[in-house]
């Protein structure tokens, strides 16, 4: 059985991961890699997933069955935002996701997105000071910033030098951050007062990551590249990205990286570096061993019937289209103990 708020909410160290999950759709799968990635790097705090009422049962009780902990949550319709010109058309659900200010049973909070990925441990980030917003520099060179003054005059922060910011738009635009992974303090107050700024400004094409910046523009420290790499940092900005085995966060947020939709037709999809990332979220998806105790001990029918939504053997063919050289491995990875299996004691501990 999974942890619960309330007995959580009691121990001396109160911190915790959370993702938002809206929809019937295939993001269960990030958010089911999100928790298993999260405990093969040995992490000590639980995973939050808050949920709108759309999310099926069945979805909430798989994620149950990895540990998670299912927080329902209200959706967050503003007026006039069926008239917003959004970057992308589902951006407008995620206002909803600032409802997790509102989880003051934790003192601090690592965000994660459903389509994000943690291959090191980062419970170091709850340590952080205080009173700050941490998150790592966005990119503007996808097209999906066109509507951007800053696309438009060819300016990204990741590369300032490149093409300078033109004097005569006077100074450059403060630093803006992706808002797929931050550390964060709930606060029933800060949300209010997010709310009434949102209630007062004009919505966006950014929706909630827009106003996040806005809202927290003073008191944004940014983090290293490695703790959010988004995707098309690896075309655009290549210099600027790591070494990708110190990557501990990897962002799958361009068009059609998605692993569990990849086919490697699009654009961009064809780099061995983007091949080699969605290798590494599906050794992650697929370690059984990296399974929660609650699914581990069910009967292997039980387990078939309540997947079977969740990855299809179409979505496994799909995979081996793209990787065929992996199918020995997939088998052997069902059959053997994984290298990579850790003790599950802190996990244990958090729900006796």
């Amino acid at each position: 059985m999974a942890p619960s708020l309330s007995s959580l909410a009691s121990r001396p160290k109160r911190c915790a991961y959370v993702s938002f999950l809206a929809g019937d759709g295939d993001y269960v799968k990030g958010a089911v890699a999100l928790a298993k990635s999260l405990r093969r790097v040995r992490s000590a705090y639980p995973l939050v997933v808050a949920v709108l009422n759309d999310v099926p049962e069945d979805h909430c009780q798989l994620l149950r069955l990895h540990g998670c902990i299912v927080h329902p949550i209200e959706k967050i319709q503003l007026a006039g935002s069926d008239r917003v010109r959004y970057a992308a058309a589902h951006y407008v659900i995620n206002y909803s996701k600032l409802r997790i200010w509102l989880l003051e049973e934790f003192e601090k909070m690592v965000y994660l997105d459903a389509d994000v990925a943690v291959y090191d441990n980062l419970d170091h980030l709850m340590d952080l000071p205080n009173g700050r917003f941490y998150a790592v520099p966005d990119c503007f060179c996808e097209r999906t910033w066109s509507h951007s003054l800053r696309y438009k005059v060819k300016y990204c922060q990741q590369c300032p030098d490149r093409t300078p910011w033109p004097q005569h738009l006077g100074p450059p635009p403060p630093k803006y951050f992706n808002a797929g992974m931050f550390v964060f303090e709930p606060s029933k107050l800060i949300f209010n007062q997010m709310m009434s700024a949102l209630l007062a400004t004009p919505l966006t094409p950014f929706a909630e990551q827009d106003s996040l910046n806005a809202f927290f523009n003073e008191v944004f420290s940014p983090l290293p590249l490695n703790y959010n790499l988004i995707l098309p940092m690896l075309w655009w900005h290549p210099e600027n990205v790591p070494e990708l085995e110190t990557v501990k966060v990897v962002h799958y947020c361009a068009p059609g990286s998605k692993p569990w939709r990849f086919t490697g037709k699009e654009e961009h999809m064809d780099m061995d570096a983007v091949r080699r990332l969605v290798e590494k979220w599906w050794n992650v998806y697929e370690d059984k061993p990296m399974d929660y105790p609650a699914l581990s001990n069910m009967s292997g029918g039980h387990v078939q019937q309540l997947l079977s939504a969740h990855l299809t053997h179409g979505i496994a063919l799909s995979f081996l289209s793209v990787f065929p050289y992996r199918e020995v491995e997939l088998t052997d990875r069902w059959s053997k103990p994984s290298q990579h299996m850790t003790p599950l004691l802190h996990y244990s501990l958090l729900i006796q």
